[in-house]
């Protein structure tokens, strides 16, 4: 952690207005305008009509197709938002408003060219102009007039601002900020993943971070030599930021450098890869920084921003904030400086031996919480036919003994190890690897102070190598210049998670992890103590039989979102539920089965009809299509109500 001196990062011009955006208190309790229904990142909606006592009698109420027709584009998840009875969402190839208590389509924007997803802003106007939705097609940021769905010609240039650097969501919407991240590649060197913002009036550029610092900015001496030029990545992927709003400061979730395995060619911490970056919403000026992993050589990225919560501790409240990552660890810091709530160890780590490669010798490991997924293996952690069957256990069995049988793993952050040409592999087995908490972010109890996270269980197993001409190795970095890359008998390059496959008695390939269960689970954290106050398993394995189900599932994309009810609601997995949980126990109270898997996050709003609904997108990315060419299953935003 770092606390940055009075400099301002980039080009950062004052915000036009001050702008209205509403503060988490007056918020309407039936609304649901952001992505995690506040700019604290909380997922927390204060209605309660469907509670623990009813819950179980929740059923469908409407559903809207989601999936473009004709068959053209993909949805590939996405949240919605509600504001005065208004459900506003982004379909692939259109930005819909529905009714909100009927699902009956209020207008439609059609886009002329790209896709949008994930999610739409709502900017509530500022008096002298209505309200505006934005969307972005990656390309370009565009502003509909949130009433009519009309282009507001007078942003931008005739209603878009083009962008220099693509970003595949909506903006960060604070007062009249517009801030965004960048979707780049994995090459070394390409275009930077710089975090931007825009007025919400006009479109005029505001602030650019550099999260590569250039020289004179903090930071730019963790880059040797002139290994910070050009250098792509250390970006915010992920589809929404959070936001203190009585500071007025905005945390971006960085993500590692370019490129994810080979560090020889930029020696050094690297930041801001691998980090939670702080800085001033209007100004782009850098408050503090906390970096999670030095000199990142496992693609750990952090996916998604924290989650903001006041903590008691030592008869004091710190204003703190939860961060997780794909490195399963929870830290809980003062977001008014970074620093840590809990005890952060710089702990010895483990180097492997690429030849140049510059290893970190200790990395920033929490004492509290706990881990939250497991973070060492050994030969018992292996599945056993008594945990799912023998023909999958078998054939975990013959993974290891393609191997060599004999494997690394030095707990948190295990190096890869090189294997030469023509000589048998030295297999490290990585965990979690793009597991741990994932995209869906933490949410937060303000009643009873708890944290609640979906958390995947997983491993890789492979190796590095020096990368062969023309091999594909995969994540779009054909022609990179990288001397060494990650591998695995499968493949040059190839993600091999540590699973495998076996075929069922009807002859269906069935592909399942080789760690023992769970694969996936839900954590509830108690953040005043650092405790894990409860586990529960999340998914089932309809493959295996009754009895040996509840194994949890990869639940990644999607997260939770919690109520006054006292529950909380989750997709997320690949079994294709919708559940909900009771937030004290964790016990699992309701569960309906859908035609798709729900990867994103659900949302909870009140109707004109003073009903409570519940809603989650549905949908297959690529599904299958009938013999005219157009989807053969309905995919769909559902909305979930208790009877009448």
């Amino acid at each position: 952690m770092r606390i940055a001196p009075a400099l301002v990062v980039g080009a950062a011009l004052a915000a036009s207005s001050a702008g209205a955006q509403p503060n988490r208190a007056s918020i309407k309790p039936g609304d649901w305008p952001n992505y995690t229904r506040d700019l604290a990142g909380t997922h927390f909606s204060p209605l309660d009509q469907i509670n623990t006592s009813n819950v179980s009698r929740l059923a469908p109420a409407w559903s809207f197709r989601v999936r473009p027709e004709g068959g053209g584009g993909v949805v590939t998840g996405a949240t919605p938002i509600v504001v005065d009875n208004a459900l506003y969402l982004p379909i692939g190839n259109a930005v819909v408003a529905l009714e909100a208590d009927t699902g009956r389509e209020l207008w439609r924007h059609a886009l002329s060219e790209g896709q949008t997803r994930r999610t739409v802003s709502y900017w509530p106007g500022d008096g002298a102009h209505a309200p505006r939705i934005f969307y972005s097609n990656s390309k370009s940021l565009t502003a509909l007039d949130a009433k009519t769905g009309q282009v507001v010609t007078s942003f931008g240039a005739g209603g878009s601002v083009v962008l220099d650097v693509p970003y595949d969501s909506a903006p960060t919407v604070f007062r009249n900020v517009l801030a965004i991240g960048a979707s780049v590649g994995e090459l070394p060197v390409g275009p930077p993943g710089d975090s931007r913002a825009f007025d919400a009036v006009t479109g005029r550029p505001l602030w650019t971070f550099h999260t590569v610092p250039r020289p004179g900015e903090v930071g730019h001496q963790t880059w040797g030599g002139d290994s910070w030029k050009g250098r792509s990545g250390v970006n915010v992927w992920v589809w929404y930021m959070t936001v203190d709003e009585k500071t007025g400061t905005l945390y971006m979730p960085v993500a590692g450098p370019s490129p994810n395995y080979d560090g020889t060619g930029r020696p050094g911490d690297n930041l801001f890869g691998s980090s939670l970056v702080a800085v001033d919403a209007e100004t782009g000026k850098l408050k503090w920084w906390f970096q999670m992993v030095h000199h990142d050589l496992w693609d750990t990225d952090v996916p998604a921003p924290p989650t903001l919560v006041d903590v008691r501790k030592g008869g004091k409240t710190i204003q703190a904030l939860a961060q997780t990552g794909k490195s399963a660890f929870m830290y809980v810091l003062d977001r008014n400086s970074g620093k840590p709530v809990f005890e952060v160890k710089e702990t010895p780590v483990t180097p492997g031996d690429v030849p140049g490669e510059r290893y970190a010798p200790t990395q920033p490991i929490p004492v509290k919480p706990e881990p939250l997924t497991r973070k060492s293996w050994t030969p018992a952690d292996v599945a056993t036919a008594e945990d799912t069957n023998e023909a999958h256990a078998a054939a975990c069995r013959k993974l290891l003994q393609d191997y060599g049988g004999t494997f690394f793993n030095a707990g948190p952050f295990t190096p890869f190890f090189l294997r030469k040409e023509g000589e048998p592999p030295k297999a490290s087995i990585n965990l979690p690897m793009n597991g741990g908490a994932l995209w869906g972010g933490v949410a937060a109890d303000p009643r009873s102070g708890l944290l609640f996270v979906n958390v995947t269980e997983s491993a890789s197993i492979g190796y590095m190598e020096r990368r062969k001409p023309g091999a594909n190795y995969g994540r779009g970095t054909e022609g990179s210049d990288q001397i060494y890359d990650r591998a695995s008998l499968a493949a040059p390059g190839a993600y091999t998670s540590f699973s495998a496959s076996y075929k069922d008695a009807s002859g269906k390939a069935v592909t399942m992890p080789c760690l023992r269960p769970p694969w996936g689970q839900l954590v509830a954290v108690n953040p005043h103590t650092g405790d894990v106050v409860w586990r529960t398993r999340l998914g089932v394995s309809d493959d295996l039989p009754e009895g040996k189900q509840a194994t949890g599932r990869g639940n990644g994309f999607g997260g939770p979102i919690v109520t006054a009810g006292g529950l909380i609601f989750i997709g997320a997995t690949d079994d294709k539920r919708f559940r909900a949980f009771d937030s004290k126990t964790g016990k699992e109270l309701w569960t309906y089965r859908l035609q798709h898997s729900a990867q994103d996050v659900p949302i909870t709003y009140r109707g004109r009809d003073g009903r409570q609904y519940v809603a989650v997108v549905a949908a297959a990315p690529g599904g299958p299509v009938g013999p005219d060419g157009k989807p053969a299953n309905q995919e769909s935003l559902i909305a979930f109500a208790l009877p009448k």
